[in-house]
């Protein structure tokens, strides 16, 4: 064990003034450590999500009442709220686990020798989105489950699943230019899966905010959707026509990229999606014919993270950045793109 150097005044002050300056100064983490922090900030806001979905699943939405505290007068679940505050208060809690994962990645992005701006601005913005999407939870509380926040509310937690996982993936790599993979043709079809995939998950939470679990056993008010002509079983087609829609661009792509004998890296990613897809599809169709039981539905949020995840691997696994070999060990050849 090393020796811990001595703390002057200087120090204490230089620490106060900046202190992920202070750390960085006085650490230098492991490659893998960084890689580490990025994955479990990107796993730690799935959780988030899925728990967030077992409040809305369990009619615990409104367990605390108000917000920033659980009650009026307590900051923290009472034993007189029952099983729906306990279950309310305890996902706020894990709000503050998700933001010390996230601390704990920008600390890491922050100390990596060299420093990497674009990793540690990665990091930050999952930080802002955290806060952003604390305050709109905190609304969604207030406005009692209005269901166009509730939606919000979720569409802001996939555009932190979409940050922290490309700070997962940026921190596999290194920061020269991107070198492009598979050529122009077939980055456009991968953009017109991603740009779907947007619109399935929009088109999700319409489902959701139109469908019977609203969050609470109070009369909660649900999306109408009368003005646009579609009522739920209609949205409910429409979102099944989109995953058909994702599935067979998925498909397509795998073919194309045999066909132009496209590197293991965009295949593998596209593979994966296609599984998840079909396992995600299932789920589905069950949960549809069963009535929406809530572990279905469940399963089908926790489905739909990952299908996110995977469409974004699918894109970042198009080009590649490979880690400049001056100053890195051996083992750092292992995060080439290709071979995630």
């Amino acid at each position: 064990m090393g020796r811990v150097p001595n703390v002057t005044r200087a120090d204490l002050a230089q620490a106060a003034r900046n202190p992920l300056a202070f750390i960085a100064g006085r650490w230098t983490p492991a490659q893998r450590t960084v890689r580490r922090a990025a994955f479990i900030s990107l796993a730690m806001t799935v959780v988030i999500v899925v728990t967030g979905g077992a409040v809305r699943l369990t009619g615990s939405g409104l367990g605390c009442p108000t917000w920033p505290k659980c009650t009026e007068d307590s900051l923290t679940a009472t034993s007189e709220m029952g099983f729906h505050g306990y279950i309310e208060f305890g996902n706020r809690v894990l709000t503050y686990v998700l933001c010390a994962a996230v601390g704990w990645a920008i600390i890491a992005a922050r100390s990596q020798k060299p420093m990497r701006r674009s990793l540690t601005r990665l990091g930050w913005a999952q930080f802002w989105l955290v806060m952003g999407n604390a305050v709109l939870g905190g609304i969604v509380v207030l406005v009692g489950l209005n269901p166009y926040t509730v939606a919000a509310h979720f569409l802001l937690s996939s555009a932190l699943i979409a940050v922290a996982a490309v700070m997962w993936q940026r921190s596999r790599e290194g920061d020269g230019e991107p070198r492009p993979l598979v050529g122009r043709a077939v980055a456009q079809l991968v953009w017109c899966l991603v740009a779907v995939s947007v619109l399935l998950i929009a088109v999700g939470t319409v489902v959701t905010g139109a469908g019977p679990h609203a969050g609470d056993s109070s009369d909660v008010p649900r999306m109408d959707l009368a003005p646009v002509g579609l009522d739920w079983e209609g949205v409910t087609k429409l979102h099944a026509v989109l995953a058909w829609i994702v599935v067979t661009l998925t498909f397509a792509l795998w073919f194309v990229l045999k066909a132009v004998d496209a590197p293991r890296g965009p295949l593998a990613r596209t593979r994966d999606l296609f599984l998840i897809l079909l396992a995600q599809g299932a789920i589905g169709y069950v949960q549809y014919f069963t009535e929406l039981p809530e572990v279905l539905v469940g399963l089908h949020m926790f489905g739909s993270c990952l299908v996110w995840i995977a469409v974004l691997r699918v894109l970042l696994s198009l080009r590649e950045r490979p880690l400049p070999t001056a100053g890195v060990p051996v083992q750092a050849d292992e995060s080439r793109l290709s071979a995630v």
